[in-house]
């Protein structure tokens, strides 16, 4: 009964998912568009207007520009990315089976963390990496997202391995297994779906991350985000260079999501439910 009502509403459901899909597309389709347009063909007239033969130039010279920052984005991406889940899954782990007198509070702290804005510990955070000497590389730059993600991939993985049953752990110590047997060798095995959640989502916010970028590194090790804002920058701006930055800055964050969306969507289900 339910499933016939569903197909009765799937016309209009899906004529609607089409109207938004649309709508949401509209600024790909005019990043696109531009990146591609000899910067003289740029004006407000003709912007929904795609070019009769595509310009190349903008994302040659976007390329030439961003490369470096290209590198010490994957860098800084991918190294704060692992580490930061790996320690979320430890955590979690503590937290939701090792509990201890007190957990819940410090767990309570580390939640916490989430709601803290970046602007409001900038000014401490330089003064605390200028003092240990990480001001200006990508070291200092990886370790605060790596303590600034820790929050919400505890979270995850707290929630995540709460629905695994407590029996699991009880007869896994009547066998003698060890305080870290049980994580590496039964709770890490299950943990794929959570670190695909978790990976995803610290990969996703570390790579669009702006502020810190700008303000904790130096010419040489900046990300691809700053690069990318001076790109647009100067009183006569190119729109197709930036457009086509855009476009390349955003390659690695759509191909995580094209190839591993749909276990982001598992995995979040997979913590939602109690089994």
């Amino acid at each position: 009964m339910a499933r016939s009502r569903l197909h009765k509403k799937n016309p209009i459901t899906y004529i609607i998912l089409i109207v938004l899909a649309l709508i949401f597309l509209v600024p790909a389709y005019m990043t696109i568009i531009t990146a591609f347009k000899d910067p003289a063909d740029i004006n407000l007239s003709t912007a929904w207007i795609p070019p009769l033969s595509p310009d190349w130039a903008a994302f040659i010279k976007a390329v030439r520009e961003i490369l470096p920052s290209f590198a010490n984005s994957l860098i800084l991406t991918g190294s704060a990315t692992l580490l930061s889940v790996c320690l979320g899954s430890i955590n979690g782990f503590v937290f939701s089976k090792k509990a201890f007198r007190g957990s819940e509070i410090i767990f309570t702290l580390f939640i916490f963390g989430m709601f803290i804005p970046y602007e409001i510990i900038l000014i401490p955070l330089f003064q605390i990496l200028s003092k240990v000497g990480l001001y200006g590389g990508l070291a200092g730059l990886i370790g605060t997202h790596i303590i600034y993600g820790i929050p919400i991939v505890t979270l995850l993985f707290r929630n995540y391995y709460d629905q695994i049953d407590d029996a699991l752990v009880e007869a896994a110590n009547m066998d003698g297994t060890g305080y870290f047997s049980l994580y590496f060798r039964i709770f890490l095995p299950l943990s794929a779906p959570c670190f695909v959640v978790g990976g995803i989502w610290q990969f996703t916010q570390i790579w669009n991350e702006f502020l810190w970028g700008i303000t904790l590194t130096t010419e040489s090790t900046q990300p691809i985000t700053v690069k990318l804002s001076k790109l647009a920058g100067g009183e006569a701006v190119k729109w197709n260079e930036p457009m086509a930055g855009a476009i390349i800055a955003a390659i690695p964050v759509v191909l995580i999501m094209l190839f591993l969306g749909k276990y982001f969507i598992r995995g979040l289900l997979a913590g939602s439910v109690k089994q």
